[in-house]
């Protein structure tokens, strides 16, 4: 999959030390939402969890998750997923990270863009959410800016990886 600037590339140990790279240059910002931050920063953590990515992918379970490829310098600028909620709807949830020197260029809204199309092209799509901290308003921006309508907020329904309580906000796009 591809947009103008990105390669949506499948995972691949080829891509790890990247993504090992980018998880550490964006710890502090990822760590504040992200509580699998800590468990992915040595490299056989990552070495593993690129496994199982691969195994989901190639199995169409739990999560298709994509490396975010600058076309002009191969550099991996993130990480996109589809997460599978239901197959028999079919319902999916769109989660992204950017590594920090990449924050703010439109990569995300790209990528985004790139995955919806897919979702409801190809997986025939009825639903698709993107979920996020109340308190996180860069991914609430890329939500809104990407066309999703915010449908409810979970009062209290998460804890951050601080354990400070936040909500949850639902943002969604439906084929209907």
């Amino acid at each position: 999959m591809e947009t103008d600037r990105l390669y949506l590339a499948p995972p691949c140990l080829a891509n790890q030390p990247a993504m090992l790279e980018a998880i550490i240059e964006s710890q502090a910002e990822l760590s504040q939402f992200l509580d699998w931050v800590p468990f992915a920063l040595t490299e056989q953590q990552s070495i593993e969890a690129t496994q199982q990515a691969m195994v989901n992918f190639d199995n169409f379970e739990n999560e298709l998750r994509y490396s975010l490829l600058d076309k002009q310098s191969g550099k991996l600028v993130g990480m996109i997923g589809l997460l599978i909620r239901d197959k028999e709807v079919p319902y999916f949830e769109i989660g992204y990270w950017l590594r920090r020197s990449c924050v703010g260029l439109g990569y995300i809204t790209e990528a985004v863009q790139a995955l919806e199309t897919y979702a409801f092209q190809d997986l025939k799509a009825q639903r698709v959410e993107i979920r996020t901290a109340g308190t996180n308003t860069k991914s609430q921006a890329v939500a809104e800016r990407c066309g999703y309508q915010l449908e409810g907020t979970l009062r209290y329904a998460r804890r951050l990886p601080s354990r400070e309580l936040d909500h949850t906000l639902i943002y969604a796009k439906t084929r209907l």
